[in-house]
């Protein structure tokens, strides 16, 4: 009976031990003392963590039971108690540490390199939506060459900041990342009082840009094919019919990997279908309007190109998880530096030789002020780059929508639009169709290309990558930065608001008015 009784209480030392050794682990392992600066690190303190309160939880799961059978005590509150068959209960953060677990334990993700980082960022803020800058030009002279200056600027800056806000130093003054995403930084600014308001707001902006891209996808589609073949009895309306007839099966799409094929073709051709626009406005150099360039401002219209040019550079949104998949996290800011840089050459130049081959005969889409033989062929290589493109915000606007509203757990708004077996309800994917409908609908009423982008610039645009930026980094670092930080952050939320807000008005009074002509033909 005495061997028997110091047996047990040596388990439950031991026990003890190793529990309390287990929460000290974990709690290590979250502040990031046993990770100084590999993001993988931390995942195996944490799988370690995970390990050791699983054996741990064995070992209270014996001693529960036999304390049962005499009479025992039982465990203490708080103690985490595993079922030996894995049906127990788990702790609030199982259920992501088992996946980083199963995660590091088989192969894991692939790491890229700041070169592959930076071909993302290219694609980002070298997209097609670059062919609306000309008509920026137009209406904003050299203040708008300078502004697609002033926009790398700052949208590298803040993009630096952005990743800044990730990172914590721990008490042993090691710089760690403690969060990893856009929405973990909103969520931390608004903490505790309202700890996932941040997050709502960030995914309602990037739901609205999301789905605002889709539509501007909708709009060039049928306004180039229009354009291409002006003699077909067909109108710009019935091209946008058309293009959607041809996207609806996106809402069918369960993963990307079909479409990711093509992105890469599709950014090789729409960097030829630049170079030869450019070619061309080299040829008519002999008749570049140089004294059409001013240093005047259309008022009324200009605030609209300010949010175009925002537009064209808005990255910011999925940085946080380049940054996280990179080999060496220390290149990112170099990767920053260079990708804005030449953007910047390469946009201003774009738009300057556009600007001056055309003058005040520049289009909204400058392929559109192409000779009809040139016009045709070049138009059909960036409807079929539109319609490619289309799938990638689609299908990002839907995961953020089932994930907030159908799929959140006990947060979520309605029930789940998947059932047991994994598949898509039929009506999740009449919800899906209904969103492809709408772009459709928003480009018929709508078929105007620089106010929607104008628009967005404006809107979600500016908030993403200059307001809510500066305002994260004031709110989460403040103590730690420098003046002249503070002053740059202070200084793009006061300008990025003014110039928000201003584009946001005009570009609604020009979209109202649309909406009256339309409803008047």
């Amino acid at each position: 009976m005495a061997t028997l009784l110091r047996s047990k209480i040596s388990n439950v030392a031991t026990s003890v031990s190793n529990k309390s050794q287990a929460k000290m682990s974990g709690m290590f392992a979250r502040m990031g003392f046993q990770a100084a600066t590999d993001e993988e690190a931390v995942g195996f303190a944490h799988c370690d963590d995970l390990d050791m309160e699983h054996r741990q939880g064995l070992q209270m799961d014996i001693l529960k039971s036999e304390g049962g059978e005499d009479g025992g005590e039982q465990p203490l509150e708080g103690d985490i108690h595993y079922q030996r068959d894995g049906t127990g209960p788990l702790p609030p953060s199982a259920s992501k540490d088992a996946g980083v677990c199963s995660e590091l334990s088989g192969q894991g993700k692939p790491k890229i390199t700041a070169w592959e980082a930076g071909w993302n960022v290219t694609n980002a803020i070298q997209g097609m939506f670059v062919l609306g800058l000309p008509y920026a030009i137009l209406h904003g002279g050299y203040l708008g060459l300078f502004l697609i200056i002033f926009a790398a600027v700052v949208c590298c800056y803040t993009g630096k900041i952005l990743i800044a806000c990730l990172y914590e130093e721990n008490e042993d003054g090691e710089i760690v990342r403690v969060r990893d995403s856009y929405v973990d930084i909103a969520n931390a600014c608004c903490a505790p009082r309202f700890p996932t308001l941040g997050g709502r707001i960030v995914n309602v902006a990037q739901i609205i840009e999301l789905v605002m891209t889709c539509i501007l996808y909708v709009v060039v589609s049928g306004n180039l094919m229009y354009n291409s073949f002006p003699n077909l009895p067909v109108s710009q309306k019935s091209w946008s019919i058309i293009a959607t007839a041809v996207l609806l099966p996106c809402a069918f799409l369960k993963n990307l990997k079909a479409v990711s094929k093509f992105s890469l073709l599709c950014t090789l051709a729409h960097f030829v279908i630049n170079i030869l626009v450019i070619a061309y406005c080299l040829s008519r150099a002999r008749d570049w309007a140089w004294d059409k360039v001013k240093f005047y401002i259309d008022v009324k219209k200009f605030p609209i190109s300010i949010g175009i040019i925002v537009f064209s550079y808005t990255s910011q949104i999925f940085l946080p998880s380049l940054e996280g998949n990179m080999q060496n996290p220390k290149e990112f800011h170099c990767m920053m530096n260079w990708t804005h840089i030449a953007a910047c050459i390469l946009k201003g130049l774009f738009a300057l030789v556009a600007y001056l081959t055309w003058a005040d005969e520049t289009k909204e889409v400058i392929t559109d002020n192409l000779p009809s033989t040139i016009r045709a062929v070049v138009n059909i290589f960036l409807v079929a780059k539109a319609l490619l493109s289309y799938p990638l915000p689609f299908f990002a606007a839907v995961e953020v929508l089932e994930r907030s509203l159908f799929q959140d757990g006990n947060r979520a708004f309605f029930p789940n639009c998947y059932g047991g077996d994994g598949r898509l309800k039929s009506w999740g994917l009449t919800l899906r169709c209904a969103l492809v409908v709408f772009t459709l609908l928003m480009a018929i009423y709508v078929p105007h290309f620089a106010l929607l982008m104008g628009l967005t610039g404006s809107l979600t645009g500016a908030g993403l990558c200059f307001l809510l930026p500066s305002l994260f980094h004031l709110k989460l670092l403040w103590r730690k930065l420098l003046w002249h930080h503070v002053f740059f952050d202070v200084a793009i939320f006061v300008i990025g608001g003014i110039c928000s807000v201003s584009g946001f008005i005009h570009s609604l009074e020009g979209l109202i008015e649309a909406f009256r002509t339309n409803a008047e033909d």
